[in-house]
């Protein structure tokens, strides 16, 4: 079985790298393969919200860059992580860039990570751990994938590259979240010729302005 992650992190080696090395290294155990993509050092523009990619039905952003690449790589995964740090407030903008357009082209083809599973991971320093979380939390949420739990919010810390390895609490969350990522994904293979998916509805779509 195959996962992909992102490093919304513009230095290679920095402590969002060094925890997916962790978090690949305990899914090895578990015989799942993980490809680690970097994201963070990358020039990508943000979403035009054209509305292309719904007209076009082709699995794919109008602005041609690694973004397109990129989605067929993650409709091919069986799961999907997406990390990043903490920049100022929020996740970095290269990586919201990326997700708002995956994600985008993603709902407009029927849903190309529908019934995956995912999970977010955050880097911090200090604090805004929860906020860039949840943000990360909502692109998989939304697009109806199937998250693992840990044993605490999946959020480790550290300050200069490699420090997150002496964050004795974050590196057993990695370790519990993988063990669930694993187990999520066999249950999810097993079942998956053996126990129908919900059915899918057409987007209901209510705007609050009469």
């Amino acid at each position: 079985m195959k996962l992909v992650a992102f490093n919304g992190s513009p230095r290679k080696e920095g402590n969002t790298h060094k925890a997916l090395e962790s978090l690949a290294t305990e899914l090895a155990t578990e015989g799942i393969e993980v490809s680690i993509i970097q994201v963070g050092d990358k020039s990508i523009r943000g979403c035009l919200a054209c509305g292309s990619c719904a007209k076009n039905k082709n699995e794919r952003c109008v602005i041609n860059d690694e973004v397109n690449e990129w989605i067929q790589i993650m409709k091919a995964a069986d799961g999907i992580v997406i990390a990043s740090p903490v920049h100022f407030a929020s996740i970095g903008a290269t990586m919201k860039c990326f997700l708002d357009r995956a994600f985008y082209v993603s709902s407009s083809n029927g849903n190309l990570f529908r019934h995956k599973v995912g999970a977010a991971l955050v880097a911090v320093r200090r604090s805004g751990g929860i906020a860039a979380y949840n943000q990360l939390n909502n692109y998989l949420l939304y697009s109806e994938m199937l998250i693992p739990g840990s044993n605490y919010w999946n959020v480790i810390h550290g300050a200069v590259p490699g420090e997150v390895t002496q964050d004795a609490e974050g590196m057993q969350t990695l370790r519990m979240l993988a063990k669930k990522l694993a187990w999520l994904l066999k249950l999810s293979d097993h079942g998956r010729n053996t126990v129908a998916e919900p059915e899918r509805e057409q987007k209901v779509r209510t705007n609050f302005i009469r």
